[in-house]
């Protein structure tokens, strides 16, 4: 129980990385994340290098704009959650796509299955 536990853990020491990795990946600027968040340019560069922590309120906000749990986003997907939080992801990824680009990845898994 004590692995699952450990597994579980809130990552703190790669919070900041994560946030500037889905704001790159969103193609979202500081500033554009600012103004979502209702926070300045600086703040969002702090959390980025580490130097400050979102607030759980702030944090559930850039889950959202980011299009992912918050579960993923912490590090903290409990095991019975984990099979929805995943889903969820897939979901948001999937709603992004084309029409074009949905029939291949269908196309894909068939294949997989």
């Amino acid at each position: 129980m004590k692995k699952a536990a450990e597994k579980n853990l809130f990552d703190f020491e790669n919070l900041g990385k994560r946030v500037k990795e889905l704001r790159i990946a969103n193609d979202l600027t500081q500033n554009q994340v600012a103004e979502a968040l209702h926070v300045t340019p600086g703040y969002i560069s702090n959390v980025e290098n580490e130097r400050t922590a979102m607030s759980l309120r702030v944090l559930s906000y850039y889950a959202k704009l980011t299009g992912i749990t918050l579960d993923s986003l912490v590090g903290m997907v409990e095991p019975e959650y984990e099979a929805t939080a995943l889903d969820h992801e897939i979901l948001a990824v999937l709603s992004e796509l084309s029409n074009e680009k949905k029939r291949k990845l269908l196309d894909t898994l068939k294949i997989w299955m």
